[in-house]
């Protein structure tokens, strides 16, 4: 599938945390909701990324949104990811990169002449309605949260 414009109806989910509590894009309705796709847990970029996130929530929460990461591992790997860093916002694991697919991020990439599937870094900001309001493509760390945070009305 392609990724998901602006306008566009955000797809449903229902993804399990690290803590193993079940979230659906419905669970936050009337809210904003910050969506972002990470490539795996735990590695340098990812690990930044998420750490960014965490620390600009207080400002994210005053302003009523709620930050959700996706990635491919299980719920065992975000739970480990989240202890080392601190993370306390919800890790979706979306094993099965159905998702991912949904929203468009699980592309062909090479590496090192190799082709394989997974996950371009993107983050959606998906308004109170439902719908998606922005979306940042192949993301480069530095700055993303406060960018994301800064898009928030």
């Amino acid at each position: 599938m392609p990724l998901l414009d602006p306008g566009r109806k955000a797809p449903a989910f229902a993804l399990t945390d690290q803590d193993g509590t079940k979230h659906r894009l419905s669970d936050y309705a009337g809210r904003f909701l910050i969506l972002y796709f990470y490539p795996k847990d735990d590695t340098p970029g990812c690990t930044q990324e998420s750490c960014d996130f965490q620390a600009a929530l207080p400002r994210l929460t005053r302003r009523d949104a709620v930050v959700l990461g996706v990635s491919i591992l299980d719920e065992a790997s975000k739970a480990k990811f989240a202890a080392k860093h601190g993370l306390t916002f919800p890790l979706l694991a979306d094993a099965d990169h159905e998702v991912a697919g949904k929203y468009g991020v699980w592309q062909k990439k090479s590496r090192y002449g190799r082709s394989y599937m997974g996950i371009v870094r993107t983050t959606y900001l998906i308004g109170p309605e439902g719908t998606v309001v922005r979306r940042w493509d192949n993301v480069k760390v530095d700055g993303h949260a406060a960018a994301v945070a800064a898009a928030l009305p």
